[in-house]
C-alpha cells in the first residue's frame, strides 16, 4: 500500500513536471506567437497604410481624370463656340469689306465735292476779308468822328449845364433833388394777417429811375387801368447810388457859401423814407455818427462840416469863424438844444421872431464856436441824444420833430474875389434874353455847374479887406405820415397832427410863392417862420426828396414828389452875396 502510495506520487510528481514542462512550452510558443502576431498587426498596418495611400492616390487620379474629361468637354464646347464667332467674324469681315469699299467710293465722291466748296468758300472769305477790311477803316472813321461829336456834346452838355444853372440863379428857382431809397425788410413786414397775403403785390416796386433827371411811377389802383407818371427833377438818385455820389452833388454849394452866398439843405419825404440817412447817415443812441472819411455811409452833415473845414483849410487867408447852432421843432414848438435851462436840462424853449429888416430871427439862440469836424460832430450827437423819437409801425425809429442845424461863417473877404463881377452880371443878363421862352418854362435842368456862381454887384473898393457872414442851414424835416398805416395814437397822434400840419404850411407857402400871391402864410408854423428866409429869401435853397420805392407806399410817394415838383415852379429873387461886415483894414 505504501509503495503503491510512493509510485502513485512519482509517477504524479513525473507526469506534474511533464505538465509543467509543456506548459512553458506552450507559454513560449504563446510568446512567440503574440510576438509574432504583434509583427503582423505591425505589417498589417503598414499595409493599411498602404492601402490608404494607395486609395487616397486613386482617388486623386480619378478626379484628375474626371476634371480632366469635364475640361475637354468644355475646351471642346468653347473651341466649338470659337469656330462659330470665327466663322461669323469672317463673314462680318467679308461684309465690312465691301461696306469699306463702298464707302470710300462715297468718300472720295463728297470730298471732290467738298474740296470745291472749300475753295469757293476760300474765295468767297478773302472777298468779305477785303470788304471786312474796308468796313472796319470806314468804321474807324465812323468812331473818329463819333468822339469828335461826342467832345463837342459834352462840350456844349456843360455849357447848357452852365447856362442853366445861371438861369435858375436869376429866377431864383428852388433846386430839387430825388433820391429812390432800397426796398428794406420793413417794407414787407406787417402784424396784420389780412395784410399779410397782399405783401407781395404791395411790396412790388413801382419807383424807378429812368434816367438821372426822371423819376417813373406805375401807378395801380383796384379797378383802374395801370398808367405811368413822370415826374423831371434836377437831379434823380436811383437805390444804387451811394452816400457819396449824392453829397458830390451838393458839395458845390459849400463853395458858394465861401463864395458868399446864404445856403439850405433840407430833406423832405414820408417817414422811413431816408431822410435821415441821407442828411446824417446811419445813427443810433449806442453808435453816434463819425466824422471820420472811412465811413462811406456817412450823411450830408458830417460830409459837409469834413468839406468846410477843408476848404477852409486850403485858404489861410480868409480867417474863418465858424459857429453852430441846432434847433429842434416839436409840436410847433422851437428848442434850442444847445442851451441848458435853469436845472441843467438841454432844450430850451424859443421863439422866431420878424425882425424890421422882414428876416426870421430867433433871440437868445445857442451858438458853439467850432475848429474842427470832430467838434462840430461832438455837438451833432449830442443834440441828436435829446431829439423825440417814437416808434411807429412804418418806422421803428421815427423821428417826430424837425432839426435845423445852423452854421454860421464868417470869413475875410479881399476885393480881388469881386473882379469881373459886373461882367458876369452882363453874361447872365444877355443869357436870360436869348433864350428862349420854352427853355425857362419846360427845358429839362440839370444841377450844379462847376464853374463860378454868378455874383452880385460890386461893392466900395476903397478897402482892402471885408469881413462876410453867411449861413448854411441843414434840415432834416420829421416824415409825413398816413396816420392809418404808421398805428399811432394818443401823444403819437398829436405829434404827427403837428408834423403833417407843419408840413402842410410848408406846402402852402411854396404855394403862394409859385402863384406870386401878396402875402405868404411864412408865421402858419414854426417851421416855415424859421426857415423864411431861405424859402422866399435870397438864399440858395436845395430840396432833397426821399421816396420809398414800393407799392405799399405809393400814395405818400406821390404827395412827396408832386411837393418837389410845385417846389420847382417857385421863382424868387436872384440868390445874392452877404453884404460886407466889418472892414479889416481898420483893425
Amino acid at each position: 500500500m505504501p509503495a503503491k502510495a510512493l509510485n502513485w506520487s512519482f509517477i504524479t510528481n513525473q507526469r506534474i513536471q511533464q505538465l509543467k514542462s509543456q506548459v512553458r512550452a506552450k507559454e513560449e510558443r504563446i510568446v512567440e506567437l503574440e510576438t509574432e502576431n504583434a509583427v503582423l498587426h505591425l505589417k498589417l498596418a503598414e499595409c493599411h497604410g498602404i492601402i490608404e495611400r494607395s486609395n487616397s492616390k486613386t482617388m486623386q487620379f480619378c478626379s484628375l481624370y474626371n476634371e480632366e474629361q469635364h475640361l475637354r468637354r468644355n475646351t471642346y464646347s468653347n473651341l466649338t463656340q470659337i469656330y462659330q464667332i470665327v466663322q461669323k467674324f469672317k463673314q462680318e469681315l467679308k461684309d465690312f469689306q465691301s461696306f469699306s469699299y463702298l464707302l470710300m467710293r462715297n468718300f472720295q465722291h463728297h470730298y471732290q465735292d467738298y474740296l470745291s466748296q472749300i475753295v469757293d468758300a476760300i474765295q468767297k472769305a478773302q472777298i468779305e476779308n477785303e470788304n471786312l477790311q474796308l468796313l472796319q477803316a470806314r468804321a474807324i472813321d465812323l468812331e473818329q468822328s463819333l468822339q469828335e461829336i461826342n467832345g463837342r456834346y459834352q462840350v456844349e452838355k456843360q455849357k447848357r449845364k452852365a447856362l442853366h444853372n445861371n438861369l435858375v440863379e436869376l429866377r431864383g428857382n428852388i433846386r430839387v433833388h430825388c433820391r429812390i431809397r432800397p426796398l428794406l425788410p420793413f417794407d414787407t413786414e406787417s402784424g396784420d394777417l389780412a395784410f399779410q397775403n397782399r405783401l407781395t403785390s404791395l411790396s412790388e416796386k413801382v419807383v424807378h429811375s429812368t434816367d438821372d433827371e426822371t423819376v417813373l411811377v406805375k401807378c395801380s389802383r383796384p379797378g383802374h387801368p395801370l398808367f405811368n407818371k413822370t415826374f423831371q427833377f434836377e437831379r434823380v438818385y436811383n437805390p444804387l447810388e451811394s452816400q457819396k455820389i449824392v453829397f458830390g452833388d451838393v458839395c458845390p454849394l459849400l463853395t458858394s457859401l465861401l463864395d458868399g452866398y446864404n445856403v439850405c439843405i433840407m430833406t423832405y419825404g414820408q417817414t422811413g423814407s431816408g431822410k435821415s440817412y441821407t442828411m446824417l447817415g446811419p445813427h443810433s443812441e449806442s453808435d453816434p455818427i463819425s466824422s471820420s472819411e472811412a465811413d462811406q455811409e456817412m450823411g450830408i452833415i458830417p460830409r459837409a462840416a469834413g468839406e468846410l473845414f477843408r476848404l477852409l483849410s486850403e485858404n489861410q487867408t480868409v480867417n474863418p469863424r465858424v459857429e453852430v447852432s441846432v434847433v429842434e421843432i416839436y409840436n410847433n414848438e422851437l428848442f434850442d438844444l444847445l442851451a441848458k435851462d435853469s436845472s441843467g436840462i438841454f432844450g430850451v424853449k424859443r421863439d422866431v421872431i420878424t425882425t424890421k429888416e422882414g428876416k426870421s430871427n430867433v433871440p437868445l439862440l445857442t451858438y458853439e464856436l467850432v475848429e474842427s469836424p470832430a467838434e462840430f460832430m461832438r455837438l451833432i450827437n449830442k443834440s441828436l441824444q435829446l431829439r423825440v423819437k417814437h416808434p411807429t409801425l412804418v418806422h421803428a425809429d421815427s423821428s417826430r420833430s424837425h432839426l435845423v442845424v445852423t452854421i454860421t461863417l464868417t470869413i475875410s473877404v479881399p476885393f480881388d474875389s469881386f473882379a469881373d463881377q459886373q461882367s458876369s452880371q452882363n453874361l447872365c443878363k444877355e443869357i436870360l434874353c436869348i433864350t428862349p421862352q420854352k427853355v425857362m418854362k419846360g427845358e429839362k435842368p440839370s444841377f450844379f455847374s462847376r464853374g463860378p456862381s454868378p455874383a452880385p454887384i460890386p461893392l466900395d473898393l476903397t478897402e482892402q479887406q471885408k469881413q462876410v457872414q453867411t449861413k448854411l442851414q441843414l434840415v432834416d424835416l420829421a416824415g409825413s405820415e398816413c396816420v392809418g398805416m404808421s398805428g399811432v395814437t394818443g401823444t403819437g397822434l398829436r405829434e404827427t397832427s403837428f408834423i403833417n400840419r407843419s408840413l402842410a404850411a410848408l406846402a402852402d407857402v411854396l404855394g403862394a410863392l409859385s402863384e406870386h400871391r401878396g402875402h405868404i402864410p411864412y408865421r402858419n408854423s414854426k417851421l416855415t417862420h424859421l426857415l423864411q428866409d431861405s424859402i422866399g429869401g435870397d438864399a440858395k435853397l436845395l430840396v432833397m426828396l426821399c421816396v420809398s420805392p414800393c407799392q405799399k407806399y405809393l400814395a405818400e410817394t406821390l404827395q412827396s414828389l408832386g411837393f418837389g415838383s410845385r417846389a420847382r415852379q417857385v421863382q424868387r429873387v436872384q440868390a445874392k452875396r452877404r453884404n460886407l461886415l466889418v472892414s479889416s483894414k481898420s483893425k
